[in-house]
This record gives structure tokens, sequence and C-alpha cells, in this order.
């Protein structure tokens, strides 16, 4: 998994969701500059075929993170991004009320038909198994257990999941990986939406080992960050 200045990206087959997905990294850059490296034309590493590239929903970029998390194998997202860059799962939008995953509109009366549309479940509103919507409500801010940020709605649906808790943030957030917990910030209400980037990183300082949810990166600053590109095709 680790990031190499090749034309042919090295892809990493992780399961998700009952099937197999083929996905690379992208960066290190600013989310913006990442998502143009992805949506561009490679050659299959093993095939030589032409693959196209389309960034990942939030719940394949947790599912891509969680495979060999911490495990320094071949592929650990731990070591390769978490611990030296920022991790970009995805764009989020904050409003008022909460946040919602994998969207880019922010306006007020779209953003309320989407609402409309989702299933309320567990607190939380899922929409064409993408779309999540997380009230404030439903999940703490701060420095928290990983228990409490699994079973948080910010966790679930960052992950996509009707289930109680979100198992594979849960894994990532394991006290065997930070025994200081999970720090979630950035995620204040706003008057009106603002796209963000749902960022996490391991380690700001030497003096702390928790895993950082940051709800307040914009796309085009974080030149440090990396994210996954799936291959087109393999999408859920």
């Amino acid at each position: 998994m680790e990031n190499k200045e090749k034309t042919e990206k090295e892809l990493v087959v992780i399961p998700h969701n009952g099937k197999s997905l083929e996905v690379a990294v992208f960066g290190p850059n600013t989310y913006k500059e990442n998502l143009k490296e992805i949506r561009k034309t490679d050659s299959h590493p093993r095939t030589r075929e032409k693959i196209t590239f389309i960034p990942t929903t939030t719940s394949e970029s947790v599912s891509a993170a969680a495979y060999d998390f911490g495990s320094n194998g071949k592929a650990d997202a731990k070591r390769d991004i978490f611990d030296p860059r920022w991790f970009q799962a995805g764009y989020i939008v904050r409003t008022s009320d909460g946040v919602f995953t994998n969207t880019t509109i922010t306006d007020k009366s779209h953003l309320k038909q989407l609402l409309d549309n989702a299933e309320k479940v567990n607190g939380i509103y899922l929409l064409n198994n993408k779309i999540g919507f997380a009230p404030y409500e439903s999940f703490e801010r701060g420095v928290q257990d990983c228990d409490t940020f699994a079973q948080g709605g910010l966790a679930r649906v960052l992950e996509y999941t009707s289930e109680k808790y979100a198992p594979k943030l849960r894994e990532i957030a394991s006290p065997k990986f930070y025994e200081e917990g999970v720090s979630v910030w950035g995620f204040d209400e706003v008057k009106e939406p603002v796209l963000r980037v749902a960022s996490l990183q391991s380690n700001w300082s030497i003096d702390s080992n928790k895993l950082n949810i940051g709800g307040d990166c914009w796309d085009d600053s974080y030149a440090n960050g990396c994210t996954f590109g799936v291959k087109k095709g393999d999408t859920q």
C-alpha cells in the first residue's frame, strides 16, 4: 500500500460488503488534487489493460483503511497514511443540525429533500446505499473511547451501516492502536451548510496517542493527505 512514485498504481484487493474491490492509494496531496489524479486513466499492473479509477465513498474508504490496519504488512494504512499523513475519507457537508456524508450539495432545500427520501435507522439517516446523515445529538464530540465513537452516528454514517455500531471504525480506533482514545473535532454547528473533507490521522504530537477525526478540513488544503481510488466497475 505504500505510495510509490510510479505511473502504474499498486492495487490492493479488499473485502467490502460481501464482495471484493481493487483499490489504490493516491497522494500525498490536497483532496482536490488527489481527486484529479484518481480520474486519470492508468494501466493494470498485472493484465496491462487500461483501467480507470473513481473516488471511494466514505464506506469504501473505511473498508480500505481497515484492511490489515496496523499489521505492518504490505498493506497497512496506519503505517503508510494515518501516522505520517492525513487520511482523506471523503466529502462531508456540515449543517446546523448534523453532518451529511458523500455529497457536495450545500443548498438547504436540496439537503432537506435528501432527508425526506432517506430511511431513519438507529438515530441516523441512510439514502441510496451511499449518502448518510448524522444529527449532532447522535454522536459525541471531543475525546472519547473507541466504543463511544463506534456507536455514535458519525462513525455509522461514515461506514454506512444500519447496525448499532461501526465495526471497522471500532477496529481502527481500538485501544491496541490508540491508548488515549478518539478525538472528534471540527464538527461544530454552522448557520449555513459548508463542504468539508472527513479526515483521520494519528499522533499529532509525541505526547498523544489518539485517533483524530477531523470535520473542518478543506479540499484544497492539507497537501500531506492521501485517499483511495477504486477501480471503476467495482463500486458498490
